[in-house]
């Protein structure tokens, strides 16, 4: 090789680290664009996903009463169908009781597409919930970005007519990562 292709080749190296920085540069804009808006791509989402969690969506439990073996019985459930989108340690106590301490919490999907908080107390004979309506940025904020994933999941798996959404979301939530996701969209 000879020195005038050294630098050829130097030039080229150089000019695609440019290149490189320059779209880094770009990205990070765009990335704190998707970040700042993540509340409203997430209600969005809920909004979309209405179509089918009445379908999919299960009847969560409001109140009942447990036997000696801890099975159910006279059991009440919420109207709506939800999809659950997410555990997080539960709270020392319900907002609407606070004498009654939470065993499990859960953010969950409503059939209108709604977020909610839903709260489980139980104390050995009584099983009751309480059903907190959530803001999507709340929601975000108390479980992470984890229950976006999942409810990404969830289109993925029942918006077979909206492809296109699905991997605009897919691409979206790549980005919001910061990494390529091992969840092909179509799949």
């Amino acid at each position: 090789m000879t020195e005038s292709d050294n630098s050829i080749i130097e030039e080229g190296f150089n000019a695609l680290i440019t290149k490189i920085e320059d779209i880094k540069k770009e990205s990070e804009p765009l990335k704190s664009e998707v970040l700042k808006n993540d509340a409203l791509l997430f209600s969005r989402m809920g909004r979309k996903s209405s179509s089918f969690v009445k379908e999919i969506g299960l009847n969560m439990l409001k109140i009942g009463k447990q036997d000696t073996k801890g099975e159910l019985y006279g059991a009440a459930y919420y109207p709506e169908k939800m999809i659950l989108l997410g555990r997080t340690d539960p709270a020392p106590y319900r907002p609407d009781d606070p004498t009654k301490a939470v065993t499990d919490e859960f953010c969950v999907l409503s059939e209108k597409g709604k977020f909610f908080n839903l709260m489980y107390s139980s104390d050995g004979f009584l099983v009751d919930s309480f059903l907190q309506p959530f803001e999507p940025g709340e929601a975000l904020d108390l479980y992470g970005y984890e229950i976006m994933l999942m409810l990404y999941r969830a289109m993925r798996d029942n918006l077979k007519e909206d492809e296109d959404l699905v991997k605009g979301l897919c691409t979206t939530i790549e980005f919001i990562a910061g990494k390529k996701s091992e969840h092909n969209p179509l799949k």
